[in-house]
């Protein structure tokens, strides 16, 4: 029962990583910034959920929560997400490194588990493995950003994420891991 409801959830999250993927390629602008939008909306409310909370426990009790704190820490930085999402834009740069080191650590675990599904004596192993290899490459060309532009950066991770969520998702369904 583990593994089947574990495997749900890696499909779940290989079809979100599909979606995403074909979102970016679609209009990456417009996604990273309702995108940015969101989260601060989300933030904002649960600071302020937060916030609200404090003022209604027990004095004894909200004293030692942090619960005021960490609510307007969350609306700060929500309001920043909303009002300030070009700030993102930016510092892109920064955060595609950030994405490039987390691909690179994402592979390391496919290679895992393609050796886990080789160990296991699945039959089609060489298709997690081939993600695997995939997801290293992306992730350190990624990293080394040979690009001329954010635009042909960002297609190209758009592309990437689709090859890696589909590719995973045979994998799953093959591999039956």
């Amino acid at each position: 029962m583990f593994r089947m409801n574990r495997n749900v959830i890696n499909l779940i999250i290989c079809f979100g990583e599909l979606l995403i993927g074909i979102l970016l390629l679609v209009d990456p602008l417009g996604f990273t910034s309702s995108v940015l939008l969101l989260l601060g909306a989300i933030l904002t409310i649960v600071g302020i959920a937060k916030i609200v909370t404090y003022f209604r426990l027990e004095a004894q009790l909200a004293s030692q929560n942090g619960g005021l704190v960490t609510g307007l820490l969350l609306v700060l930085l929500g309001l920043f997400c909303i009002f300030k999402w070009e700030w993102f834009l930016m510092t892109f740069p920064v955060l595609t490194a950030i994405y490039g080191v987390i691909t690179l650590v994402n592979g390391i675990n496919k290679v895992q588990w393609s050796i886990d599904l080789l160990r296991f004596k699945q039959r089609y192993w060489f298709i997690a493995m081939i993600g695997a290899a995939l997801t290293l490459i992306f992730g350190i060309i990624i990293l080394l950003n040979p690009f001329t532009s954010t635009t042909i950066l960002w297609t190209f991770i758009a592309v990437a994420m689709i090859v890696e969520a589909i590719l995973d998702i045979v994998a799953l369904i093959f591999g039956k891991f």
